[in-house]
């Protein structure tokens, strides 16, 4: 079996039977890849079944000269993934990363935003500019939902189940949730829709989306980044953020407000509880709170 053949295959495996994102089998199939380079820059001749250990370490040494230990860390898991996919189609029966250790890091916790460096980011946006209903719409649903960037620009106007108080959301893998939505991010998106939206030329197959660039077209993940990074300097904020900011404060703040973690994992769509208890971290005053209202020796 050829490396490329590998891959391709590696790929439809991630997609069909692991439900995995475009996004998520790209990261999976690049870790593959920088083991490739690996081998052609030494000159080693071997195919992705008789690859051994020593090889693989060789290979993590070297990468372990120019990245940090989390990237060192998502590297190893991704190649752990792609043999253990070989394994599970009886291509090998070892695998070679088995005896591997990642390097030890430290979990780390997500930055967040107060209410006011919210407020003061959407606040800088231009609103005389057509787009600026739009980004105000687009950093109101980032916050108010708690979503991701791809979740975001994937809206569509279908998806907006206002009388109910919610919009569905495809999440990672093409899962689909239900999150609520206020009357406040409501109002902004009416807005957008109603006096920016509709005056639009909206190109062919992107009718149903709801977030469009000024050619009518779907927005991409780095326009996104783009506007947040923009504001932040406009506001002198100081802090490197990123859409995934809001979304981190959009939890934290729940969790400071009092919300059950179990809400909050159903709103983020994350499949497990340990994901989301990394908010736990990040803010710890409530918790004597908790404790003084519900211990029964208070």
């Amino acid at each position: 079996m050829k490396w490329k053949q590998a891959i391709q295959d590696y790929g439809h495996y991630l997609k069909i039977e692991r439900g995995l994102s475009e996004n998520s089998i790209k990261n999976y199939s690049w870790d593959v890849e920088k083991l490739i380079r690996f081998l052609e820059e030494n000159n080693i001749a071997i195919d992705p079944i008789t690859i051994g250990q020593e090889t693989v370490q060789r290979f993590i040494y070297d990468i372990a000269k120019t990245v940090n230990p989390r990237s060192q860390a998502r590297i190893i898991s991704g190649l752990k993934s792609f043999f253990n996919y070989l394994n599970f189609e009886d291509y090998r029966m070892d695998n070679p990363m088995d005896l591997l250790e990642s390097p030890k890091i430290g979990r780390k916790l997500p930055d967040t935003l107060s209410l006011d460096e919210i407020n003061q980011l959407i606040g800088a946006i231009d609103l005389s500019k057509p787009e600026g209903e739009r980004n105000r719409a687009m950093l109101e649903t980032l916050y108010g939902c708690g979503l991701r960037v791809s979740e975001l620009i994937n809206i569509k106007i279908s998806d907006l189940f206002f009388e109910e108080d919610f919009i569905k959301v495809t999440g990672k893998g093409d899962k689909q949730r239900f999150v609520p939505i206020s009357d406040f991010n409501k109002k902004y998106i009416t807005i957008y829709r109603k006096e920016i939206r509709v005056h639009q030329r909206i190109q062919k197959g992107f009718d149903d989306i709801l977030f469009l660039n000024r050619r009518g077209k779907q927005l991409s993940r780095a326009m996104i980044f783009t506007i947040i990074k923009q504001l932040a300097l406009k506001i002198d904020l100081g802090k490197n953020i990123s859409p995934h900011t809001f979304r981190h404060s959009f939890a934290t703040h729940l969790l400071q407000n009092g919300a059950d973690l179990r809400a909050i994992q159903q709103m983020l769509g994350h499949e497990s509880i340990t994901t989301t208890e990394v908010y736990m971290h990040v803010d710890r005053s409530h918790l004597a709170d908790v404790m003084n209202k519900y211990h029964p020796r208070k």
